[in-house]
């Protein structure tokens, strides 16, 4: 049976949890363990599908189609293990299961409580599927005190009692803030954070001390006292250059080293560190930058773009180049002149969104990029605006659009009742539920022998991630064929476009998926890591 290790947080959120969980489940892995990484996430939606952005940021997407927190892509990419729907739970499917259960009868007539109702399933969740397991790292959402979270600590406390400390590690990542006019770190927040979590019955093994600053000895000696820890396993986790330094950071002050002294492992190997010292000095040390405009429109959150933003890194990675990203909010060019901005770009990509806010202006990039010559990438929504653009402006369908925003004159992208997902013909329809009902997962494509798709591949079959509605309507693919932008990439059974490219352009390449979701630092993606090759070849024309 896997030793279980809860990641728990405390003063604020947004501390980094999820990257200081995949950090350790890659030490963990570097040591020769097998790991997985699961998320418990204590608030009431179902899942992340229908949350804003704005709110919650980017929604990943597994292969067998759940949307899941963001964390899960931290821990696809420095794992390398596939995450699935049974790594991601929610406050909200946890009491939509339980309720469902109610309503069956499956209580025979006894009061349905949160103890130990809920609890125990959170726990059935936890537990399930760790048999083949070295180490399950279960991180916590929110942080300790919030309210809504309270059944996910209780549930941990009750596992810790039932398993023992040789079983089950608690960590807590907690923030030691430096007041700039005190000149001062203040460990009171952490000490109060502590004895939040010891209010509820969890002591921790280690704490997780974020600072932008390093803490002296003598403050982890004082957080050690006051919490209850020794001192040794006070960890600081300060701020880094990159996060693919977070592995060779935790190692070198001994985070990985204290986890297995708490389990009673003393004699573990060494970690091999040496491919993150290899993505480390990629990242820091470049032999050129290339800039990459993102057009898309839910730039005030970064994290809303956030594998976009890693698989970028990654095409740089690959090509040992920095990529610097321009973030621009399309509605900018339904304005001002989008050559204002993309001049001096070395290439376009337009990532996935919803809704018609801001398409004008996503258009007016993938014109900007067809008609300059400059490589142009296009992501789902992206895709979509792409042949939009085609269509009216060398198709000559005045009025092309999406049914997505009303009812165009010519449907070029509609919406798609049914669809064949392996041997299971699935529908959707407008007026159903919005959560769980798009095109989600993996599917496969199958690309056109010669194609650049297939070139770049170096396959004629593959499979990527899917999250959408509306798709490319093959009624119109002829038309835009016959003006250069061709269909490269099909569905299986040939009723939807998948990847759609120009022949006779430096680099124009959009596709139905979300090859982002499936980029990791020691295995780019090979649409990013093609697409910043045409930048590097870009940047030196100019």
């Amino acid at each position: 049976m896997a030793r279980l290790i809860f990641i728990t947080g405390g003063v604020v959120s947004s501390l980094g949890k999820g990257l200081a969980s995949a950090a350790l489940g890659a030490l963990l892995q570097a040591r020769g363990y097998k790991v997985r990484l699961r998320k418990l996430d204590p608030y009431l939606n179902v899942d992340p599908g229908t949350m804003s952005p704005f709110q919650h940021g980017e929604v990943y997407v597994t292969d067998d189609g759940a949307e899941t927190d963001l964390d899960l892509g931290h821990y696809e990419r420095f794992t390398g293990v596939a995450s699935s729907k049974a790594d991601n739970i929610t406050a909200g499917r946890i009491y939509q299961q339980f309720i469902e259960k109610e309503r069956r009868g499956d209580y025979l007539g006894r009061t349905v409580q949160v103890i130990p109702h809920v609890t125990d399933q959170i726990k059935e969740f936890i537990q399930a599927g760790q048999d083949d397991l070295d180490f399950l790292l279960c991180e916590i959402g929110g942080t300790v005190g919030d309210i809504e979270g309270l059944p996910f600590f209780e549930a941990i406390r009750q596992l810790g009692n039932e398993l023992g400390s040789e079983r089950v590690a608690f960590v807590h990542l907690t923030l030691v803030p430096f007041i700039e006019t005190a000149g001062e770190l203040k460990t009171k927040p952490t000490q109060h954070s502590v004895k939040e979590l010891r209010g509820i019955g969890i002591q921790p093994d280690i704490l997780l001390c974020r600072s932008s600053k390093p803490i002296p000895e003598d403050e982890r000696r004082k957080i050690a006292l006051f919490c209850n820890v020794r001192p040794e396993r006070v960890i600081p986790a300060i701020d880094l250059p990159t996060i693919y330094q977070a592995p060779i950071h935790f190692h070198d002050v001994g985070f990985d080293t204290q986890v297995l002294k708490v389990f009673g492992i003393e004699n573990a190997p060494p970690p091999d560190l040496s491919r993150w010292r290899w993505v480390v000095d990629r990242v820091t040390n470049p032999e050129g930058e290339v800039r990459i405009a993102v057009v898309g429109k839910y730039m005030q959150v970064k994290d809303s773009y956030k594998s976009l933003s890693e698989a970028l890194t990654h095409g740089g990675l690959a090509n040992n180049v920095r990529v610097k990203m321009d973030w621009i909010d399309s509605e900018i060019f339904e304005r001002d002149d989008a050559a204002a901005f993309l001049e001096e770009v070395d290439g376009i990509l337009v990532p996935g969104g919803f809704g018609e806010r801001g398409t004008q202006g996503k258009i007016e990039a993938v014109k900007f990029a067809r008609n300059r010559k400059v490589p142009f990438f296009g992501i789902c929504y992206g895709l979509h605006m792409a042949v939009i653009e085609v269509a009216r402006d060398l198709a000559g369908l005045e009025g092309a659009g999406t049914t997505e925003n009303g009812k165009p004159r010519h449907p070029v992208i509609a919406l798609m009742t049914e669809w064949t997902k392996g041997n299971r013909l699935e529908t959707r329809s407008e007026e159903g539920d919005l959560g769980g009902t798009m095109r989600l997962g993996a599917y496969p494509a199958v690309l056109t022998p010669g194609s650049r798709v297939a070139e770049i591949y170096g396959a004629t079959e593959i499979s990527e991630r899917h999250r959408h509605r509306y798709e490319v309507n093959v009624g119109y693919t002829r038309q835009l064929e016959e003006h250069g932008f061709r269909v490269s990439g099909w569905s299986p059974d040939g009723r939807l476009p998948e990847i759609m490219e120009i022949s006779d352009h430096p680099w124009f390449i959009g596709v139905q998926f979300h090859p982002e979701l499936k980029s990791k630092p020691f295995e780019p993606h090979p649409l990013f890591a093609s697409f910043i090759a045409a930048a590097v070849h870009q940047s030196r024309l100019v």
